[in-house]
């Protein structure tokens, strides 16, 4: 029964099966040889033996120089971070009787929101006698989504929880 395969590399005092297949340092295949030769032409080389491919029969080993194939496996990573967009979820409060031009002002936020890559999350406050009309804050949101149907979808549908309605828009 074969070891039980571990994720990522494993250097020459880990590799603990007979034989291996060697590919050195240029890319070019040595054939089959037993490990402990091949972890002695490494340092030879003074480099490490790396195996890149534990599931193969005989595994596949490498000769890396591990210091640099770890900063440049960093340098990937850090990479990758840097281009990989965060999407944040903004916020935009509302009151069931808001004025036209304050709404216009606030759906202008949700627009800019929206074509940044952001999903924003629509609040709705009740204070007082206005629970008693949860029916116009409904009213209010479904104009939200017509307003922005076109560029934005709703993922979070209106509800109502404690004294505030809530609804999420993410980006078509």
């Amino acid at each position: 029964m074969a070891p039980p395969v571990k994720s990522g590399p494993r250097f020459d005092n880990m590799i603990n099966v007979p034989k291996v297949r060697v590919i050195d340092d240029d890319g070019e295949n040595l054939g089959v040889m037993y490990t402990r030769e091949a972890v002695e032409q490494a340092q030879e080389k003074g480099l490490n033996l790396v195996e890149v491919s534990p599931g193969a029969d005989p595994p596949v080993c490498k000769f890396l120089d591990v210091g640099k194939y770890r900063y440049e496996a960093q340098k990937k990573a850090n990479a990758a971070r840097k281009t990989q967009k965060t999407q944040d979820i903004k916020e935009v409060k509302m009151r069931p009787n808001i004025d036209t031009h304050d709404y216009d002002v606030k759906m202008r936020n949700v627009n800019k929101f929206i074509e940044n890559g952001d999903k924003v999350k629509v609040t709705l406050r009740f204070r007082g006698r206005e629970m008693a009309h949860q029916h116009l804050g409904m009213d209010l949101l479904k104009k939200v989504q017509t307003d922005v149907e076109e560029i934005a979808k709703v993922e979070a549908f209106p509800r109502l929880e404690g004294r505030q309605m809530l609804m999420v828009l993410a980006p078509k």
